[in-house]
């Protein structure tokens, strides 16, 4: 039996792609995550002291989720059980539930349960779950490319341990690569290969930290030179369903292997950006580009356009996150923006792309570049909250409308007094009811020239306000 699981095992194998061959079997061959996975870090210490509690991992793909699942298997003495969530229905789930509290009342033993892309569970589904993770009957390990506060229930999360999973680094994705090249039993150890540095540089960066991106790129690479070398897996025709310890165990028999720059870029092809049009990567790029163009730094708002559009994030959305910019940002510190953004918007309606990420690319520098100023937005902001939760204020009667019969009667539009009429189109009069004041403008852009403007309004309000005091108590004398 034991002969017949090898062969099956070896069977399998042959056909792993490289990714698969090299997860890690233990903690220590583990690279990347050290913020929890580290030496006396919070899971490691959980794991090597079989103390584990439900918990939610969540990141980007390749970046060792299902693999460390994997390694949990190993490291605790509960049974353990794998699904994923996509192939798996309500029915599934419940038996496996009605297993782990069996196995737990008949012999002590706990069951952790993997589910793989929980997100793929709706909140009906994910309802099943709680009360055996509640109870304790079950030690939940939930992996997820989705943010779990949008992505699974409020009760399964405040439940759980959330380990947040990030991209690999360069160095992190080179030593994957490196392992792989030199391990002889599951890597490509035995075949005489010399790679440019420039090479795995090249896959380093292109997977953005996807190791399970670079694996590919290296295999792919590998197995496109094998083809040209004449050399093929003993017993098989089909080099690429061979792991490279049964191609040759004799590496300096085989010819050298040459992966170049070319090669490797030939290998990775056009890389696929990790985005999705509604969730996280949608949210933080649109606020990345919004922070980069409120900070002034156009080299940042111009990358966070490209990047959006490369994902094929829809143009028109980037073209309303600048127009609101425009107003909320920049203001009157430099009213073309808004008719900049305006015209942004409609030319990206009318043409589409390729060609709008030109006009795009302009908005976005301009509005980066452009002196700012949020004094409009936080005046409307504080209108806004007055209306919402103060007293509502009557239109005073000399602003009422006294274009029909019957408004003089009620007293309306008396007093009210043609701007026109008085010197600079100035006069003093109550537009509110209130003395109140929302507009505040900085010094900054054509901003000044507004508080400028205004300051020599109050002043010029303040001169005639006196001299109507003073003829007025003239004539009462």
């Amino acid at each position: 039996m034991d002969l017949f699981q090898d062969t099956r095992q070896r069977n399998l194998d042959r056909v792993a792609p490289l990714a698969v061959r090299m997860r890690p079997r233990t903690l220590d061959e583990f690279v990347g995550q050290q913020h929890f996975l580290g030496k006396r870090m919070l899971l490691r210490r959980m794991l090597e002291a079989d103390r584990l509690t439900s918990v939610i991992f969540f990141g980007p793909p390749g970046t060792g989720k299902t693999t460390l699942a994997s390694l949990i298997a190993q490291y605790t003495k509960s049974h353990f059980e794998q699904v994923n969530a996509a192939a798996v229905g309500v029915k599934e789930v419940r038996a496996l539930l009605d297993g782990a509290k069996d196995r737990l009342g008949n012999s002590g033993q706990r069951t952790v349960l993997f589910l793989d892309e929980i997100h793929r569970f709706n909140r009906a589904q994910q309802d099943i779950l709680l009360p055996d993770v509640e109870a304790g009957q079950i030690i939940l390990v939930g992996a997820t490319t989705e943010n779990p506060f949008f992505a699974v229930n409020s009760p399964l999360v405040s439940r759980s341990q959330l380990f947040q999973f990030t991209a690999l680094t360069e160095a992190e994705i080179k030593s994957v690569i490196e392992h792989a090249v030199k391990d002889k039993i599951r890597g490509f150890g035995n075949l005489n290969l010399q790679i440019d540095p420039a090479a795995i540089d090249l896959w380093a960066t292109m997977s953005d930290g996807d190791a399970r991106r670079a694996l590919m790129g290296l295999e792919v690479a590998v197995l496109s030179q094998l083809e040209g070398s004449g050399v093929r897996g003993q017993g098989s025709g089909n080099a690429n369903a061979l792991p490279p310890s049964s191609l040759n165990p004799e590496p300096r028999t085989l010819n050298p292997l040459h992966i170049t720059l070319d090669i490797a870029e030939q290998s990775m092809q056009r890389k696929a950006i990790v985005y999705d049009g509604t969730g996280d990567e949608h949210y933080d790029a649109a606020s990345a580009l919004i922070k980069s163009m409120r900070g002034s730094d156009p080299d940042a708002a111009v990358y966070w356009v490209a990047r959006m559009l490369e994902a094929g994030e829809d143009p028109r959305f980037i073209a309303r996150r600048i127009a609101i910019l425009a107003s909320e940002d920049i203001g009157n510190a430099d009213p073309r923006a808004l008719i900049v953004a305006a015209a942004a918007f409609d030319i990206v309606e009318k043409i589409g792309m390729p060609e709008a990420q030109l006009t795009l690319g302009q908005a976005a520098i301009y509005m980066a570049t452009a002196p700012k100023s949020n004094a409009s937005a936080q005046a409307i902001w504080a209108a806004m909250k007055d209306v919402r939760e103060g007293r509502t204020l009557p239109v005073p009667k000399h602003l009422r409308d006294s274009h029909y019969q019957g408004s003089k009667r009620l007293g309306h539009g008396e007093g009210y007094q043609y701007s026109h009429e008085f010197e600079g189109g100035i006069v003093r009069q109550d537009y509110l009811g209130v003395d109140k004041t929302y507009y505040l403008p900085v010094d900054r852009g054509y901003e000044a020239q507004i508080a400028q403007r205004l300051k020599e309004i109050r002043e010029q309000i303040a001169r005639t306000g006196a001299q109507g005091e003073k003829d007025s108590a003239d004539q009462s004398g």
